[in-house]
């Protein structure tokens, strides 16, 4: 419109347009608080998404707080030293005729072969965590395999926390000795259980006795041969 101009005033935390005519007359718009026109400009942090070493480097540099958000089995086995533990997902223990259903088809094939407990999203995480760490402290979220820790990342920056990092694919591409870590195995290795772990075992054992056999027939051939011909016949 010719002859119109825009401007906007405030006044205690409030503003409003004003339109200037060209007869200088003021038309005052719609009061809108500042707290409303703040939230409109509101820019979130991204979640940095980093490599183990670079993980390191933030835990021993920056200060970042490590927050370990895998399921109790996976934490006992292994897990950083001095890290807040609260779980993503947490043991479902309902017994509804459907809960006992899933959890039996669970317990007899990922439960039996991979060791992974039957679960359930935590409903407490956010708090859990909030009621431990402030939301302005830097933190460094692992899980095993990194999909965990995306995820909480994800819940925990809707909840306030602006300086968040994960590690890309989790701690198994953690190298020993990264970390200072607590357990009965690596970090890299705490999501190895269940059928799976003991079938890497036996692989391992007869592994070795095939290599030492080789080794054996080819720097003693005659002694070989021999234990060869004690075999029985079929």
């Amino acid at each position: 419109m010719a002859g119109t101009a825009f401007s906007t005033s405030c006044n205690l935390g409030r503003c409003w347009l004003v339109v200037k005519t060209h007869n200088a007359r003021s038309m005052p718009g719609k009061l809108v608080s500042q707290c409303k026109m703040r939230k409109k400009f509101t820019i979130k942090a991204e979640i940095k998404f980093v490599t183990a070493d670079d993980a390191k480097e933030l835990v021993k540099v920056d200060g970042y707080n490590v927050l370990d958000v895998r399921d109790k089995s996976q934490y006992e086995r292994a897990h950083i030293k001095t890290c807040y533990h609260v779980p993503l997902f947490v043991e479902n223990t309902d017994n509804d005729p459907g809960t006992f259903l899933l959890r039996t088809v669970h317990n007899n094939f990922s439960g039996l072969f991979f060791g992974i407990p039957f679960t359930r999203p935590n409903p407490d995480f956010v708090q859990s965590v909030k009621s431990q760490i402030q939301p302005e402290t830097k933190l460094l979220i692992v899980c095993q395999e990194g999909l965990r820790s995306a995820a909480a990342a994800n819940k925990l920056e809707d909840a306030g926390f602006q300086n968040v990092a994960c590690i890309t694919s989790g701690l198994q591409t953690v190298k020993p000795g990264t970390f200072e870590s607590v357990g009965s195995t690596e970090l890299q290795n705490a999501g190895k259980a269940g059928l799976v772990q003991i079938q890497g075992k036996i692989s391992a054992v007869l592994g070795t006795v095939l290599i030492c056999a080789y080794l054996f027939i080819t720097f003693f051939p005659d002694q070989a041969e021999k234990l060869i011909q004690l075999v029985p016949a079929g």
